[in-house]
């Protein structure tokens, strides 16, 4: 036989031990292997609940997003509708203000 270097003894010796390192690594029983199945099953079904749910919660997202826009409008739009009514209303005070003077006035 050859003489072989030692980084060639180190790498024989490497490969002889594989097989039966990967052997005794890769030996699963069915139990384990059921296991680990369910385990993975399991997994991908939260995997879509939470996909679904974030799906969801996009969605209504979106739709409160939407109804705020509308909501913020119809506030503005109330907001200049009630500046309208205080102007009429002051505009009305005064007119009956005038009117009561006029009235006193009158009387005197």
């Amino acid at each position: 036989m050859a003489e072989l270097s030692f980084g060639e003894e180190v790498a024989e010796a490497h490969q002889d031990q594989r097989p039966a390192e990967q052997a005794g690594a890769l030996t699963v029983s069915a139990d384990e292997f059921a296991a680990l199945e369910e385990r993975v099953l399991r997994t991908v079904n939260l995997v879509k609940r939470e996909k679904l749910a974030r799906a969801a919660a996009e969605e209504r997202a979106l739709a409160a997003e939407a109804l705020l826009a509308d909501q913020t409008e119809a506030a503005k739009n109330l907001g200049r509708e009630i500046d309208s009514l205080r102007a009429e209303r002051e505009a009305v005070r005064q007119r009956v203000e005038k009117l009561l003077s006029q009235l006193d006035a009158l009387e005197s």
